[in-house]
């Protein structure tokens, strides 16, 4: 049975596909919190993380999402709350992990009117995380090449995210990505407290297991 990781992935592909033949359609569909605030068009919360702005950058967020969500959805969450109930919370953590990262962006350009930005990359965070979350000692490998364990590049993406946004130097939302993460971090320990004590026994062991 197809997942519902790779079911929001044909959608956000497909969706952004036709935004990149379609320039007035992707021009609404972004996140532009002047619009947002003075126009009332809330849907933008949501609607941003169905466009993107290259293949690249499409590519590269379908490709983190489908290794990392399939991990969450068909290991933790369904084994934790059954295909429905698991099904529901993973579009749960995947959507509300959109609209929570752009949280901080909004009010900060709310009034800005030529700032904008597009992409799952907030709600992909937040999925990321709550692999790591449930799964610390795993590794997270770059092309195939460079692995690091969660817990270790955990860390490190959170202070990078927070000091490229401080620095505002590119066109990324480093912002979406940090508070994406967090709210990862923050929906696994509600799903299921018990977490917390599992990913620190599991650090410990990795630790000991390597006299770190």
């Amino acid at each position: 049975m197809i997942s519902i990781t790779v079911v929001l992935i044909i959608i956000i592909s497909a969706v952004s596909i036709y935004g990149f033949q379609q320039p007035d359609f992707l021009q609404k569909m972004l996140f532009h919190p002047y619009s947002v605030k003075h126009r009332g068009e809330w849907y933008r919360f949501l609607s941003s993380a169905f466009v993107h702005g290259s293949w690249m950058h499409l590519l590269f967020n379908m490709f983190t999402f489908y290794f990392f969500g399939e991990a969450v959805e068909r290991y933790v969450l369904k084994p934790l709350f059954g295909a429905e109930m698991g099904g529901l919370y993973f579009v749960l953590l995947f959507i509300l992990g959109v609209v929570v990262s752009h949280i901080s962006t909004y009010k900060k350009y709310a009034d800005a009117a030529y700032y904008r930005s597009l992409g799952a990359s907030g709600g992909v965070s937040s999925v990321v995380f709550a692999s790591i979350m449930f799964y610390p000692v795993n590794d997270v490998c770059f092309f195939g090449v460079i692995c690091i364990p969660g817990f270790v590049l955990g860390p490190l993406y959170l202070i990078y995210s927070y000091y490229q946004g401080k620095r505002g130097a590119d066109n990324i939302n480093h912002e979406a990505h940090l508070y994406g993460a967090l709210f990862g971090i923050l929906f696994s320990i509600i799903v299921d407290v018990s977490v917390l004590g599992r990913f620190v026994d599991q650090v410990v062991q990795y630790m000991s297991q390597y006299q770190l």
